[in-house]
């Protein structure tokens, strides 16, 4: 094609990848390989196939490619609590990592630990070709819902109970055994739980292995004060326990949030030194938890390797939707700061 007649294209009709092959010489399939998130193509074709795109101010149309693969190459996220601190970082990353998988995320709200079950229409209907759930509950009729429309589930720091998906989450009953021998080489001798949700798995499995940490390590069997998910809740909780005659003298929070609220209480509401009066632990590691002012001791999730683990087990389904769910579960580990007392031998991170 000349320049005068590429000039001539009819500008009230779109560009199309035809006239991008005319103008660059080459089929409509390498076209399509050039725009091909991973395609094999030469990096000379490549060059010669965007020359001509820029030239005639070429986009691919994302939605009639879908018209043709039957992908459209978006995957759903559902969130139960975006405001909750690990939240905003967890969605960069997962968004970041499916990318490099030819992806993009489109995101759904869900009442904050609550079942996705209000947003399934509107998932369906983006006909998007996996779905993620983050800090949401799969209800069996959701499962069975995506699983009649073809639809992959991959829960994000969330298990569910029976073979309805496949799941990524911390080792949160190791890390609840973990959090009670630090209290118990502490010196530590009346420990307290708050429960965000005894529903939520994540909850529930560091409850337990909190609990089974402090039968191992001598320690009475903690109070559990039931907190909800936000702020309001978490004041609740740590202001029952610490109103208590015998108050606790360690607090274990299942994610930071709920424990840089527990420290202000303790400091500024009851007057407690932290930790001599009182350690509080956290879980997640999030950006606030190593502020000057808080120094929380947490246990850091491996949100790297959650979010690659999830790309991977998406790919997996995409790939084959026989292939075997799965359960997996990456370690996290202990940062120690300066919100609980450790034995002398120990220092805090700085």
């Amino acid at each position: 094609m000349s320049e005068t007649a590429a000039m001539q294209i009819d500008s009230k009709r779109a560009t199309t990848a035809t006239d991008v092959a005319e103008r660059a010489g080459v089929s409509q399939s390498a076209v399509s390989r050039c725009f091909t998130p991973g395609a094999s193509v030469s990096a000379r074709m490549r060059a010669q196939v965007m020359q001509a795109a820029d030239a005639l101010g070429y986009r691919p149309n994302l939605i009639a490619r879908s018209l043709i693969t039957k992908r459209s190459g978006m995957i759903g996220v559902v969130v139960g609590n975006v405001a909750q601190q690990l939240y905003p970082g967890t969605l960069q990353a997962l968004a970041t990592r499916l990318q490099a998988e030819g992806y993009r995320i489109l995101l759904f709200t869900a009442p904050p630990d609550g079942p996705a079950d209000p947003a399934l229409e509107q998932i369906i209907a983006y006909q998007v070709d996996a779905l993620v759930l983050a800090a949401a509950d799969l209800s069996s009729k959701l499962a069975e819902q995506c699983r009649a429309a073809g639809i992959p589930v991959v829960l994000y720091n969330r298990t569910v109970r029976g073979q309805t998906a496949s799941s990524v989450t911390c080792t949160n009953h190791a890390a609840g055994i973990e959090i009670a021998a630090l209290f118990a080489a502490g010196r530590h001798r009346r420990p307290a739980f708050i429960a965000f949700d005894p529903a939520a798995s994540t909850s529930r499995d560091r409850e337990r292995g909190f609990r089974a940490g402090c039968r191992a390590h001598g320690l009475p069997d903690p109070i559990v004060e039931v907190g909800a998910s936000g702020d309001a809740g978490a004041r609740r909780a740590i202001t029952s326990l610490l109103s208590r005659p015998n108050r606790p003298d360690a607090v274990f929070c299942p994610f930071d949030q709920m424990a840089i609220v527990a420290m202000d209480v303790a400091r500024y509401d009851f007057g407690l030194s932290i930790p001599n009066d009182v350690s509080i632990v956290g879980f997640d590691d999030a950006p606030p938890a190593a502020w000057p002012s808080y120094q929380l001791t947490t246990y850091a999730q491996p949100v790297a390797a959650m979010v690659d683990a999830t790309a991977q087990l998406i790919v997996e389904q995409l790939a084959d939707p026989q292939a075997r769910l799965r359960q997996v579960q990456v370690p996290g580990h202990l940062v120690l700061r300066q919100s609980c007392r450790l034995p002398r031998s120990q220092e805090p991170t700085r």
